[in-house]
Formats: C-alpha cells, sequence, structure tokens
C-alpha cells in the first residue's frame, strides 16, 4: 500500500499541472474542447459550478475581478479546497484536523453553502 501511496502524490501533480496548463494556454470561451453544462444546456439556470472554466482561465492569467464575475463561490471556495488536500495528505500524522475537516457539522455547512449560492446565483441572475 505504501508503495502506490507514494506513486499517487506525483501522478496526481502531473495531472494537476497538466490540467492547469491546459486551461492556461486556451479560453473555455472559446474553445470547442470544454464541456458546456448540461444543467445550464437544459434548463437556462446556472449551476453552483457554472463559469468555473471561464473562472480558472481568468485566475491563471491573474484577472481575480474577473474571474469572480464568472463564479465567486469557486474563487472563494479555491482556498478551502486546499486546506481540504493538505488536510487530505495529512490524515496520518494529524487524524484530528482530519477528523474535523471531514465532520458532518462541516460536510454539512458545505452543502448549505452550495445550496445556498445555486439559489442565490440564479434569483438574483448574478
Amino acid at each position: 500500500m505504501q508503495g502506490k501511496a507514494l506513486l499517487i502524490i506525483p501522478l496526481s501533480t502531473i495531472i494537476i499541472l497538466t490540467g492547469l496548463c491546459i486551461y492556461f494556454y486556451f479560453d473555455p470561451s472559446d474553445s470547442a474542447m470544454f464541456p458546456k453544462c448540461a444543467f445550464h444546456t437544459l434548463t437556462g439556470w446556472q449551476c453552483p459550478g457554472c463559469g468555473s472554466q471561464r473562472a480558472i482561465h481568468a485566475m491563471l492569467h491573474g484577472n481575480f475581478a474577473t474571474a469572480f464575475r464568472f463564479n465567486a463561490m469557486m474563487v472563494v471556495a479555491l482556498p478551502i479546497m486546499l486546506i481540504l488536500c493538505v488536510g487530505e495528505c495529512l490524515r496520518i500524522r494529524y487524524p484530528r484536523l482530519y477528523m474535523r475537516l471531514n465532520s458532518k457539522w462541516m460536510i454539512w455547512s458545505a452543502f448549505a453553502v452550495v445550496t445556498g449560492w445555486w439559489i442565490f446565483r440564479n434569483l438574483l441572475n448574478v
């Protein structure tokens, strides 16, 4: 198992860096290779993730104001996602941190925030 764990980190890093390079060099607004949101296509409403691809592209180019306009929750959630990834990587060394980050309270809070964002952005047409 330890050999597999040692392989997961470099492979994950390569996959993430490849994805970031793709998002840096190709604009999701102009490129047909990026998938369109099925929920938005079918309903005309925005899902919680709508605009995330364009927001990532904008952030990689240092334009955080534009990224915030595309998907504010994505921009705000990035530091939280980083903390969750660090907690996952350190879960054996710091099991209490891992348990707090993955507690029922945290999971339900995240669910409530995402659901609230979904409703808010469609009511106000954000």
